[in-house]
């Protein structure tokens, strides 16, 4: 597979990671390490934070979305 952000700029990278939101294929450079919040709870909504969080590999794209206010 190869990265889709390079292949939009012409390159011809191998993926090394696929984003968890979009499921678009990453290399090293367009992979973005987030940490993100663990939920926990009943349907239909989380009750409570759970301590810690969990590592997720995301595109430039989506991480970009999650952080708008």
């Amino acid at each position: 597979m190869k990265c889709y952000v390079c292949a939009e700029q012409g390159k011809d990278t191998d993926a090394v990671a696929i984003c968890i939101v979009c499921g678009m294929g990453l290399c090293t450079e367009h992979a973005i390490r987030e940490e993100t919040e663990v939920w926990s709870g009943g349907y239909p909504f989380p009750a409570e934070k759970v301590q810690g969080t969990l590592p997720r590999i995301l595109c430039p794209y989506c991480y970009n979305l999650m952080k708008e206010d």
